[in-house]
């Protein structure tokens, strides 16, 4: 199985960790969070990991290149001149032809990427998403009102929604709503549901980190540090 890792972001909202390292080096516990997803990503099967690289991406080829990673994974180096977004990096990688995966390079999961792919392939969606479901707590008031007038009023409600993982399975076919630009998954989405294609959801176990930001790469630290056995065999 095939994967690509989206990793040439400049990661704006994890600095000062991404004044000096690409944010997919930035370290979760005692190792990046590349690595992390890498060595995941080979424990479920996948043998060819395609990364798009952009803003320090030199540093990131350096270090893989100077670690011991499964002997027969292979890696292969794209290079965005400039940013390309979440979609737009894809039209620049080579023989995407069959079913791929394809992920941010700052998402944490303990997502079984190996069933993720099954799903895909039992299922018509062109695209499919993982999605977390995740808990928003409002800390106002809630007002609904109709003509004016107050019709509900919740104190500090919590809401639930599924939200986009940043994990996603793509048929090669989708590579054609995406044009040679910057171009990002919402963008897909909404190009393929104007064509009336299907976009299939998948809904999986497990924890979740986003780590795009200071305050989630320390829930992030704290969680693993608290529990080094949800990534022990990565």
């Amino acid at each position: 199985m095939r994967a690509v890792i989206l990793a040439g972001g400049k990661g704006t909202r994890l600095r000062p960790y991404t004044t000096v390292l690409p944010k997919p080096l930035v370290p979760i516990a005692d190792r990046p969070i590349l690595e992390l997803v890498i060595r995941q990503l080979a424990k479920h099967g996948f043998n060819r990991i395609d990364l798009s690289v952009g803003h320090l991406g030199g540093l990131i080829k350096a270090y893989l290149d100077s670690i011991e990673l499964p002997g027969d994974l292979e890696l292969q180096y794209w290079w965005e001149d400039e940013p390309l977004g979440t979609a737009g990096a894809l039209r620049r990688i080579d023989s995407l032809d069959e079913p791929f995966l394809a992920m941010n390079g700052d998402v944490l999961t303990t997502l079984d990427y190996a069933q993720l792919m099954r799903f895909h392939k039992g299922h018509e969606g062109a695209l499919t998403i993982a999605t977390h479901r995740q808990r928003v707590d409002v800390d106002l008031g809630v007002i609904e009102s109709e003509d004016g007038f107050i019709t509900a009023y919740t104190e500090k409600p919590t809401m639930r929604f599924d939200v986009s993982m940043g994990v996603y399975v793509y048929d090669p076919e989708v590579l054609d709503v995406i044009p040679d630009r910057r171009f990002d998954l919402p963008d897909v989405v909404q190009a393929m549901l104007t064509d009336g294609r299907k976009v299939a959801v998948y809904s999986g176990p497990g924890v979740w980190f986003d780590i795009g930001t200071v305050g989630e790469h320390e829930r992030a630290t704290a969680e693993i540090e608290a529990h080094p056995e949800l990534f022990e065999d990565a």
